[in-house]
């Protein structure tokens, strides 16, 4: 496969490596030369392709129409998502297989509920109302559409927030939050890629929605460290997008994914998936840093 990957944030980035360590051709975009370099580093081609730029936007349509597959991470902006008009000005004998990196917050406050594919969204913030609207525009082009929960991984987990200090529990009985680590994302969008005729919106999460007291403390224990005390949940001092998470709870339900992409989560529940976070850890300081 020739795979174009749109943004390359923290989730792309896993899926570069997963795409490149079985062998598939990886390009990737960014809008500067720091990011170009570190494309280039992870061993993709790198495309300066700003859609704000009318040449780099010929870029980008060049790279989608060299590519086999696209995924776009670009989140979408007040004026929609800027990439969906470069790949909507192709003819549609043009555009490769495509993929929507999205959120399920796009189901907006399910009071504790199972969010499922088939239910039409039901956003409540105003970041993921832009969500369903870019949504709605790559589903008319057939991209698969991925939406996320919340994404954790090497260097970006409850792990990471313990030791550098910026730890808290809210204590917010009732409240549950479903995640995914981002090795399971990338395995889910191949899996994806490598059936051609599954089609249609996956949910994306690991096997166990819970509290995140319950990570926290477990991290933690990991770490062999206290974990932080228990603060009441108060949108009035907490950040507006922590209140905003706080303020929706749902479930969501991977078996979709499970019954039609073949897929399983590698890491179930956040205990796994933490597990092998602190793994790679130990195994990137055993090689001295590097690599």
């Amino acid at each position: 496969m020739r795979v174009l990957l749109i943004g390359y944030g923290f989730t792309a980035r896993a899926l570069a490596r997963a795409l490149i360590a079985r062998g598939d051709a990886v390009s990737a975009t960014a809008r500067g030369a720091d990011a170009l370099a570190g494309i280039a580093a992870d061993g993709a081609a790198p495309v300066l392709a700003d859609p704000a730029s009318e040449e780099e936007r010929k870029a980008l349509a060049e790279a989608a129409r060299a590519a086999t597959h696209l995924v776009s991470s670009v989140p979408p902006g007040e004026d929609g998502d800027p990439i969906l008009p470069v790949i909507e000005a192709m003819r549609a004998g043009e555009r490769p297989w495509a993929g929507y990196l999205s959120t399920t917050g796009v189901y907006g406050d399910r009071k504790g509920g199972w969010a499922f594919e088939w239910e039409p969204p039901t956003p409540g913030q105003a970041r993921s109302v832009l969500r369903a609207g870019a949504e709605a525009g790559w589903r008319a082009m057939d991209a698969r559409v991925f939406r996320l929960s919340g994404i954790y991984g090497p260097g970006r987990s409850a792990l990471d927030r313990l030791r550098d200090g910026t730890a808290r529990i809210i204590d917010h009985p009732g409240q549950v939050f479903a995640r995914i680590h981002v090795e399971d994302i990338a395995a889910a969008v191949i899996a994806a890629m490598d059936r051609p005729e599954a089609a249609g919106v996956f949910n994306l999460a690991d096997d166990r929605p819970c509290p995140q007291r319950e990570v926290m403390e477990g991290a933690a224990a990991m770490l062999g460290v206290a974990p932080p005390e228990p603060e009441p949940f108060d949108p009035d001092r907490m950040s507006p997008m922590l209140a905003s998470f706080h303020a929706e709870c749902r479930r969501v339900s991977n078996a979709r994914a499970k019954a039609v992409l073949g897929w399983r989560p590698a890491y179930p529940t956040w205990r796994e998936g933490l597990a092998a976070v602190l793994d790679a850890e130990k195994g990137f300081a055993a090689r001295g840093g590097g690599g």
